[in-house]
C-alpha cells in the first residue's frame, strides 16, 4: 500500500470511530481518602501538580465511569480508558512518522535538485527538526495557560526524549551495526572478521565528524542558562534568564544555518558517495552487457564471467590490473548524468578493491570486489527476482537520484538530473504534505497523551519521553541502515547527521519551546529534565570530540546512558521532588 493510501486509510478510520467517548477512570490510591476523587472538574492539571506512587499502576483498562472527553477539531475520536487511547497513541504516531518521512524524502529531492548550500545548510536541519517542533508548539499552544502548563511537559518530554534516544540507543546501535576491524587505530571498510571483539572491532570517522560533535556540546549553552535561577534559588530571575536563554538559542540556531550554508561539509561527502556509486552502477552494467548476466541461477555471483572482465582489463597481460588499466575502463564508461573526476574515480575503486594496499588488483580481489558491489546493489536494487536483473536498472536509477551538484555551484540547477521541473515539483508536494500531516496530527497526539496519563496514572512526561521520539525521529532507521554499510565515509555521514539533529534539538526545538514559556508566562520547572540532557549531551559531546575511533565497548556507554536518564529523572522528580 502507498503512503497517501495508508494516510487515508487511517484518516478514515479515525473519522469512522469519531463517535467513541470512554468515561473518565477515578482510582484513588490506597492511602488516600476516596471523597477527593468524586468530582473532576475536567482541566488537565501539570503532572507534577499531582502526587504519584513511587510506582507506576495500570488503572482498569476495558471499564470506564460516565464521563466524557474533548473531540480534537470536533471531529477525531477520543476516550479515556487505557487500551482506546494506547489504539490513538499508535495512530497518531505513526501519521507522525509518516510526516517525518515525507519531509525526509522531500528533502532529498530537494537537495538533488538545489545543491547543499542554502537547501542543505538551512532547510534540512529545519525540516529534520518539525515534526518535534510543531508537537513542542503545539503542547504550548494549547487552551488556557493552565492546560497550557500542564501539556507543556509532553513538549519537554519530547524535547529531552529525542536528544536522548539519538545520542544513546540509536548512536550505539550504529557502532554495532557499523563495526569493522580496527587495525593501526582505523577501522578497515567492510572487513568484519573479529565478531564482537570488545577492542578489536568498531568504526571510524573522520575529522569533521568531532568538529560536529563539539558544536553539539556548544548547543547546551541556553539549557544551562535558563536554569541559572534554579541552582541560585533566584525565582525573581527566572524570567529574565528564559528571555535571555531565548536569545542566545535563537542566536546559535542562526549561527549553525549559517555555518551549515558555508560549510556544506556532510552535504559534500554525500555528493562523493554517490558518485562512487555512480562508478560502480556504470562498471556492473559494462560487466552485464559485454559478458551477460552477472548472476548464476542461484541468484549468486557470475565469477565466470567476472574473471572474463578481469582478463579484459589486464591489457598486459601481467595478472594484475594497474590505475592506467583501471583508468582506460573508467575513461571508456559513459556518465553523461554526472560530471565525473576520473583520477578521484580510480582512487576510490583501487581503495575498494585493493586490499593488499600494493597499488594493483589481482583476480582474487577483483573477484571479491566485484561480488561485493553486486550485492549491494542486489540489497538497493528492491527486485527479488534476481532472473530478470531488474535490481541492476534500479540500482542505476537510485544512483542517478543520489547524485547531486559538484561543490561552487550549490543554487543552481543540476543539468544531468531528469526532469528537474516534475522532480522540484514532487518535492515540494512531499514537504507540503509532510508539514500539513504532522500539523493536524500534533494537535490530537498531544490530547491523547494527555488522555492517557489520566486514564493509567502514568505521567505524561514519561510516555512523551519514550514513545513520541519513536514517531517523530526517521533518523533511527535510516541512521542505522546507513551505519550498516561499514565504511568510514558513511560512518562519518551516520553521527554528523546524528550530532546534527541533537543541536537541532538544542537550538531549534529549545527556541520554540522557550518561546512558549516566555510569551504564554508558563513556569520554567524542568531541572531533572535539563539535567539529563545536560548529562548525555556532554558526556557523548566530549566522548566523540577528540577521537575518530569507537571500539565496540564504546556502544556500552551510550546503551547504558538510556536507562540512567530515565531512571535519574524519576529519582529526581517523583522521590526527590526536585520539580
Amino acid at each position: 500500500m502507498s503512503k497517501p493510501s495508508n494516510v487515508s486509510f487511517f484518516l478514515l478510520l479515525l473519522v469512522l470511530c469519531g463517535q467513541a467517548y470512554g468515561g473518565r477512570l477515578l482510582v484513588s490510591d490506597f492511602n488516600q481518602s476516596t471523597s477527593s476523587d468524586l468530582i473532576s472538574d475536567g482541566a488537565h492539571h501539570h503532572h507534577r501538580s499531582h502526587t504519584f506512587a513511587p510506582y507506576l499502576t495500570l488503572k482498569n483498562a476495558l471499564s470506564a465511569e460516565d464521563s466524557t472527553c474533548e473531540q480534537t477539531y470536533g471531529f477525531l475520536p477520543c476516550t479515556t480508558t487505557v487500551i482506546g487511547n494506547l489504539f490513538l497513541i499508535l495512530v497518531y504516531g505513526y501519521l507522525m512518522y509518516l510526516a517525518a518521512t515525507y519531509l525526509s524524502n522531500g528533502s532529498e529531492l530537494l537537495l538533488e535538485i538545489l545543491g547543499p548550500g542554502i537547501i542543505g545548510g538551512l532547510f534540512l536541519p529545519i525540516l529534520g527538526a518539525l515534526p518535534d517542533a510543531m508537537l513542542i508548539l503545539v503542547s504550548g499552544l494549547s487552551g488556557s495557560k493552565e492546560t497550557a502548563q500542564s501539556q507543556v511537559s509532553v513538549g519537554m518530554g519530547l524535547l529531552a526524549g529525542s536528544t536522548v534516544l539519538i545520542l544513546t540507543l540509536i548512536w550505539g546501535s550504529c557502532v554495532v551495526v557499523g563495526k569493522c576491524d580496527i587495525q593501526n587505530s582505523v577501522a578497515i571498510d567492510n572487513k568484519d572478521t573479529k565478531g564482537f571483539s570488545l577492542t578489536g572491532s568498531g568504526v571510524s570517522t573522520d575529522i569533521w565528524t568531532s568538529y560536529a560533535a563539539r558544536i553539539m556540546a556548544i548547543s547546551i549553552l541556553p539549557f544551562i542558562i535558563v536554569q541559572l535561577p534554579a541552582v541560585l534559588s533566584s525565582k525573581s530571575g527566572s524570567r529574565i534568564a528564559v528571555l535571555v536563554a531565548l536569545v542566545i538559542s535563537v542566536a546559535l540556531f542562526i549561527s549553525y544555518c549559517l555555518y551549515q550554508v558555508f560549510q556544506p561539509w556532510i552535504q559534500r561527502r554525500r555528493i562523493a558517495y554517490a558518485k562512487h556509486k555512480h562508478v560502480i552502477s556504470g562498471i556492473l552494467q559494462h560487466l552485464k552487457m559485454r559478458f551477460g548476466s552477472l548472476l548464476t541461477d542461484d541468484g549468486e555471483p557470475n565469477e565466470g564471467n567476472i574473471i572474463k572482465l578481469f582478463y579484459a582489463m589486464d591489457q598486459n597481460g601481467d595478472g594484475h590490473i594497474s590505475r592506467n588499466e583501471l583508468r582506460a575502463m573508467i575513461v571508456g564508461l559513459k556518465f553523461d548524468e554526472i560530471e565525473l573526476d576520473k583520477n578521484d574515480a580510480v582512487e576510490k575503486v583501487m581503495n575498494d578493491f585493493d586490499t593488499s594496499h600494493d597499488s594493483q588488483i589481482d583476480r582474487d580481489e577483483f573477484l571479491f570486489g566485484i561480488s561485493k558491489w553486486i550485492h549491494e546493489a542486489k540489497r538497493s536494487g528492491d527486485d527479488n527476482d534476481h532472473r530478470t536483473m531488474k535490481f541492476l536498472f534500479n540500482f542505476h536509477l537510485k544512483t542517478k537520484q543520489e547524485h547531486d551538484l559538484l561543490g561552487g555551484q550549490s543554487d543552481e540547477i543540476i543539468e544531468g538530473v531528469e526532469n528537474p521541473k516534475w522532480t522540484s515539483f514532487k518535492a515540494v508536494l512531499m514537504l507540503l504534505i509532510g508539514t500539513l500531516i504532522a500539523a493536524a496530527a500534533a494537535d490530537p497526539l498531544i490530547d491523547v497523551v494527555d488522555n492517557f496519563s489520566t486514564a493509567t496514572g502514568i505521567p505524561t512526561f514519561f510516555i512523551s519521553f519514550i514513545a513520541l521520539p519513536l514517531a517523530t525521529s526517521c533518523e533511527a532507521v535510516s541512521a542505522i541502515m546507513f551505519a550498516s554499510r561499514k565504511k568510514i565515509r558513511t560512518a562519518s555521514l551516520t553521527y554528523s547527521q546524528l550530532y546534527g539533529s541533537a543541536t537541532m534539538n538544542n537550538v531549534l526545538c529549545l527556541s520554540v519551546f522557550l518561546a512558549l514559556v516566555y510569551f504564554r508566562e508558563l513556569t520554567w520547572d524542568f531541572s531533572a529534565e535539563v539535567l539529563i540532557i545536560l548529562i548525555v549531551c556532554i558526556v557523548m559531546g566530549v566522548f566523540c570530540s577528540f577521537r575518530t575511533v569507537f571500539p565496540l565497548w564504546t556502544s556500552s556507554i551510550a546503551f547504558l546512558l538510556y536507562p540512567f536518564s530515565v531512571a535519574l529523572i524519576y529519582v529526581l522528580d517523583y522521590i526527590f521532588g526536585w520539580s
